[in-house]
């Protein structure tokens, strides 16, 4: 399924990739990449390593993205374990020791089974309209034991709080509403979070621990200033949900006004666990 070339580089090729709503190869990646890391790298990296993930362990992480958490988890392995960091467009992540870098579809692309002691997803599955098929497909990549880790929002609840007007607090909300309906429109689902511990369990997984984290955006949090830079990566998704240029520069000047507040979205941080051989549940 995967192949060595020079430099110890793990290579497959990849004629197309699916409809994700966020380019992982556009103008805008790399700030998004930024974006991400500084907001919710706090969270997902606090649960991995409450799973006491160390030497020797081997771990995959599926949509690098930037590589953040790749790299961090390579960290820990050292110096006898290995990081498997896959994304379709894989190409912002460098290879280090203890790290391994793959283009890899998940939807369309084999993993190996039952060889992993962790897997990690975060912001992925609620993309793609075969998430179920592919949480199984981690599920099966899991060494009996091995811990899955599915780090995904709940848009449902993420309302403005302190706005200059009422008209600007519902231009906010139009954005919302009109990124959500563009993920809609891509397949992807954005109450999934709040969907991941009962498809882990379905899936056969054990010990599920759900987290919810929530956060105040405001002009100098990440979780804005991320919001803020979809404005531009999803430029066309949002004019064609129908909002305008106009409207587009009201929230952005709305977003970097120092008194402005909103809650953030739930971020769902869940683990479940592959069981042993002849384990109850």
């Amino acid at each position: 399924m995967y192949r060595r070339e020079a430099g110890s580089t793990l290579r497959q090729s990849l004629e197309t990739a699916p409809g994700y709503v966020f380019d992982n190869d556009s103008a805008h990646s790399r700030e998004q990449h930024r974006c991400l890391a500084a907001a919710y790298d706090p969270v997902t990296l606090e649960r991995l390593a409450a799973t006491g993930v160390g030497d020797g362990w081997r771990c995959l992480e599926v949509g690098s993205g930037g590589g953040s958490v790749a790299r961090w988890l390579a960290g820990r392995v050292a110096p006898t374990g290995e990081v498997l960091a896959t994304d379709v467009k894989p190409h912002h992540i460098a290879e280090t020791p203890r790290l391994v870098v793959a283009q890899h579809d998940v939807v369309t692309d084999p993993l190996p089974e039952a060889a992993f002691d962790l897997v990690v997803a975060r912001l992925v599955l609620q993309h793609l309209p075969e998430r179920l098929a592919v949480l199984d497909k981690l599920v099966r990549a899991l060494k009996p034991g091995g811990v899955l880790q599915i780090d995904e929002f709940d848009t449902s609840y993420e309302p403005p709080l302190l706005a200059p007007d009422t008209r600007a607090a519902e231009l906010y909300s139009t954005f919302l509403r009109a990124k959500a309906a563009a993920m809609r429109a891509g397949g992807g689902d954005p109450h999934w979070g709040r969907r991941v511990p009962a498809a882990m369990r379905a899936a056969g997984l054990v010990d599920i621990d759900p987290r919810p984290f929530i956060e105040l955006r405001h002009a100098d949090s990440a979780g804005l200033r991320l919001q803020l830079h979809h404005t531009y990566h999803l430029r066309g998704k949002l004019l064609a949900e129908g909002m305008t240029e106009g409207q587009l520069e009201e929230v952005r000047a709305l977003m970097r006004d120092p008194s402005f507040r909103a809650a953030s979205s739930i971020l769902y941080s869940t683990q479940g666990r592959r069981p042993l051989p002849g384990a109850g549940s």
